[in-house]
């Protein structure tokens, strides 16, 4: 049996509202990542990172640790605690976050299908065990306490506001709001602003004298209600023409950035008005990319009916010097008395309950300012004229209460740090929503959740197409394909099969040897390659052979690379595995094992001693790259086994330490891992005596037969196939930088439960 390896660290179609356009770009949350960083590159090669050790002992990940790492991929290390069990280094580069649920399958399906997941295992170095699911698994990931009240809309609550203790009491009927739009809640083609009103307020259309070189944006569409919103904010500086364009940015309606680029003006900067802007001369001095640059971006970004939404965007449109027919202007949509406006720091804190445009940043930050006036116009087609007008936004701004009222918010959003905060409050914090795609048979609390963008679909193809269009679009994204799951009888036999396959592989017969051997010796041979659950002599042959059963598979291998065809006492043996048909691709699966990309930086090391950790660190320098010194105990008597495992950043560096490790100093014997840690949980639960007995053979049940030779599509083994290239393929269309886990989330049954599985990696990680 692999006891538990302690780890010794040695570092520290249906449901959408509104149709959106694919982006090019996400925007990662604003927050800064942690850690220590082991890296054999310079310094400044920051990119985001997981660390390759779990802290688990057994590498079980909860569904409550595996939620604490979503939320601190999503704030970082400044709002929620960092994850208790693995390290992500560098938050604050990661693009965004995508979760592949491939419902119905367990740990078993992928080490029984385990050649037919090639994409997975190979790109995927981070692999941990799940405990069987809960009742709503998406739920218990997410941090889910309870059923939400539906409303897709961030901070303000159903009939709440977070300025309800300083409303003054008015009447409605004279509010502007009302008076311009009535009661009712309106749609979006409502909301535009008219031509008249694009002409009252100066915004540039075609014809006007002023606007004779501007760029037309070519949206000439038929708008709808459900015509896609990008919020625009653009940044400018003040040179010998005026006003010019520095930074745009905008953002799609799952609030990513789709663009976020710095602009070099084509005259001389007089200011750069660095207080509102936050743009110097340092930043922009590199800067290629020019207004026609830009304007070509635009156009070809923005679809036929795209509706631009800005605060004051006016001047936006004239620094980009671009029209557009389709325009949403928060500064006018919350209309205030006298022809004033309200300004958007006020109608965030006042609407949104959040900060923005904080005193101690420097300048603004175009990316949240146009987030904001997009999640201010969604406001306020979800909740109306009445909500707002009940808010009485004259009264507080008139009455300066906003920073009591602050106060009050930021006593209600301490929720935000508590252990029970679930993703989707975490996104709802930095603006940004929740996509979900799945199939319509699934029922899932996620469903209906607030702040959850959830697309359901008739089939695991349709929900893959959507997939592809939609990710793009949002910083966070769940995909949940349905497969069914293994019958119960099923289960039981393959189960049964793989624990006989992964012993038999673990098994080596060695021989011939002379009918006087010296056993005492051999068996002292063959334990140097590691431990030994059994050996027995075999003496049904015409001269003696040995069984020899090893606690790991890389014991197994080792003794079969070093032994095979060697001299022993004068005889040449041969070490090889018993052959049945579970044995049959044997070798394959090995050399598969060795590419899996968990156990690329591990070595395996035997004849260990006690005090080899101590040797080891004290010898440190001579190992770059090594992260951990795993050491098996026996369980029973608590003491350190004579093999271990070492973790190693890269391959190179493991490779270089292997040969150290097997030279003249230190004579061990190694190579290279073959067995993922979280495999030796599943394996420990092997009954002692698991070899088959003579004569048993164990044949996979009728059904599995009958499945197999007509290869009906939606059998498991063809379905682990066709469904770890298809998410393989668009994998490879993810972002750099984007955090993706593959998670297997078990099964749970009055038969039987079967454990889960978890793959994780960031692209492009190394």
């Amino acid at each position: 049996m692999e006891p538990d390896r302690g780890g010794t660290e040695i570092s520290a179609k249906k449901g959408r509202k509104r149709r959106r356009a694919p982006n090019r770009l996400v925007e990662a949350p604003k927050a800064l990542g942690a850690g220590w960083d082991l890296e054999e590159r310079p310094p400044d090669a920051k990119r985001a990172r997981l660390s390759t050790i779990l802290f688990a002992e057994n590498c079980e990940v909860t569904h409550s640790q595996l939620c604490e790492l979503l939320k601190y991929a999503v704030l970082g290390k400044s709002t929620v605690p960092k994850p208790s069990w693995c390290q992500l280094f560098h938050q604050n580069h990661l693009n965004n976050v995508v979760v592949f649920v491939l419902q119905g399958m367990s740990q078993l399906h992928f080490y029984k299908f385990y050649l037919e997941f090639g994409f997975l295992r190979r790109a995927f170095r981070h692999k941990f065990r799940l405990p069987p699911p809960s009742s709503d698994f998406l739920a218990d990931i997410i941090g889910l306490q309870k059923k939400q009240t539906s409303g897709d809309l961030p901070r303000t609550m159903e009939g709440s506001s977070p300025f309800a203790s300083v409303r003054a009491s008015i009447n409605l009927q004279n509010d502007p709001i009302i008076q311009k739009f009535g009661f009712n809640r309106v749609g979006l083609t409502r909301c535009l602003l008219t031509k008249e009103e694009m002409k009252t307020f100066h915004f540039p259309l075609q014809g006007f004298s002023d606007c004779e070189n501007f760029v037309p944006t070519k949206c000439s569409g038929s708008v709808m209600d459900n015509s896609p919103l990008f919020g625009l904010d653009c940044e400018m500086c003040l040179t010998s023409k005026g006003r010019e364009l520095t930074r745009i940015s905008l953002v799609a309606e799952g609030g990513c950035c789709v663009m976020d680029e710095l602009v070099k003006p084509d005259n001389e900067i007089l200011n750069y008005l660095t207080s509102f802007s936050g743009i110097t001369k340092k930043i922009l001095n590199p800067v290629t990319t020019k207004l026609k640059d830009v304007q070509r971006r635009l156009k070809a970004l923005l679809p036929p009916d795209a509706v631009l939404v800005g605060h004051s965007l006016d001047l936006d449109l004239r620094a980009l010097k671009m029209i557009h027919p389709y325009v949403i202007d928060t500064s006018l949509l919350y209309v205030r008395e006298q022809g004033r406006r309200f300004k958007l720091k006020f109608l965030a804190k006042a609407i949104l309950g959040k900060d923005i445009q904080c005193p101690h940043r420097i300048g603004h930050d175009a990316t949240e300012d146009a987030r904001t006036s997009l999640e201010l116009a969604r406001y306020f087609l979800k909740y109306g004229p009445k909500k707002i007008a009940e808010l009485n936004l004259e009264a507080l701004a008139s009455r300066q209460e906003l920073h009591a009222a602050g106060q009050e918010l930021r006593n209600k959003t301490e929720v935000v740090q508590q252990p029970n905060t679930s993703v989707l409050e975490c996104l709802d914090s930095v603006g940004q929503k929740l996509l979900f795609l799945t199939r319509e048979t699934d029922a899932s609390e996620l469903s209906s959740s607030r702040n959850c963008q959830s697309i359901k679909c008739l089939s695991n193809k349709e929900v893959l197409e959507q997939a592809r269009v939609e990710i793009p679009l949002f910083p966070f994204s769940i995909v949940q394909f349905s497969f069914e799951p293994f019958s119960p009888s099923l289960t039981e036999e393959m189960n049964k099969r793989m624990r006989v396959k992964w012993s038999e592989m673990s098994t080596v017969y060695v021989g011939p040897f002379s009918k006087n051997c010296n056993l005492k010796v051999l068996k002292r041979l063959f334990k140097s390659f590691g431990p030994v659950r059994s050996m027995t002599l075999v003496l049904e042959t015409h001269q003696p052979h040995l069984c020899i059963q090893y606690e790991v598979l890389e014991a197994a291998q080792l003794a079969i690379e070093t032994l095979d065809g060697v001299l022993v006492e004068d005889i040449c043996i041969k070490v090889q595995r018993p052959v049945t048909e579970l044995t049959l691709d044997c070798d394959t699966l090995v050399n598969e094992l060795e590419q899996d990309s968990e156990n690329q930086g591990t070595i395996y090391l035997s004849g260990v001693s006690e005090t080899f950790r101590e040797h080891l660190l004290q010898q440190s320098t001579l190992f770059f790259g090594l992260e951990a010194v795993i050491l098996p105990k026996d369980l029973k008597s608590g003491k350190q086994k004579k093999y271990c495992f070492l973790k190693f950043r890269t391959f190179g560096s493991a490779q270089r330490a292997l040969n150290i490790f097997t030279g003249k100093d230190w004579k061990l014997k190694g190579r290279h891992a073959l067995t993922p840690r979280h495999l030796h949980a599943w394996l420990r639960g092997l009954p002692p005596e698991s070899r088959r007995p003579p004569g048993i053979r164990v044949l996979p049940p009728p059904s599995e037969q009958q499945a197999l030779q007509v290869l009906k599509m939606d059998h498991p083994k063809i379905a682990a196939w066709r469904w770890g290239r298809k998410i393989g393929k668009l994998y490879h269309s993810l972002c750099p930088g984007t955090l993706c886990l593959i998670l297997l989330p078990g099964t749970k049954s009055a038969h039987g439960s079967l454990s889960g599985l978890g793959l994780m990696g960031i692209k492009d990680e190394e």
